[in-house]
């Protein structure tokens, strides 16, 4: 079973509250298609991932991996089981938000596990 941290599950619900408040049900059942088709091709393969979205390889870290599917990057640990990070859209200012994320992780005193997923 993957699970999925505080922090993915924050943007998923922000995607999915955008989409809801545009009223628009076809990119909401994209979002939907794209989550179940990442974390089905996680937990058939973690080890397929890419080590870093294509256009930012500097992002690729120990112990993580990062799935593609439809417009949306998935970022995940290595682990047993593996730990969903974060899900961005392609459009986003993926760099800048996910070194956000990880600082403040650190910033609010989580220990780290193993590729830098809070416990």
């Amino acid at each position: 079973m993957i699970e999925v941290t505080r922090e993915a599950r924050e943007h998923i619900r922000a995607f999915r509250a955008h989409w809801v408040a545009k009223n628009w049900l076809e990119p909401l059942v994209r979002l939907e298609a794209a989550l179940v088709a990442a974390l089905a091709r996680i937990e058939h393969d973690a080890y397929a991932g890419l080590l870093a979205p294509r256009p930012y390889p500097d992002l690729a870290a120990e112990g993580e991996a990062w799935i593609h599917e439809h417009r949306y990057w998935v970022a995940y640990t290595l682990t047993e089981p593996p730990k969903v990070l974060a899900v961005f859209d392609e459009t986003a200012d993926i760099p800048r938000r996910y070194r956000q994320q990880i600082e403040e992780r650190r910033h609010a005193g989580r220990r780290l596990g193993k590729g830098g997923a809070a416990n």
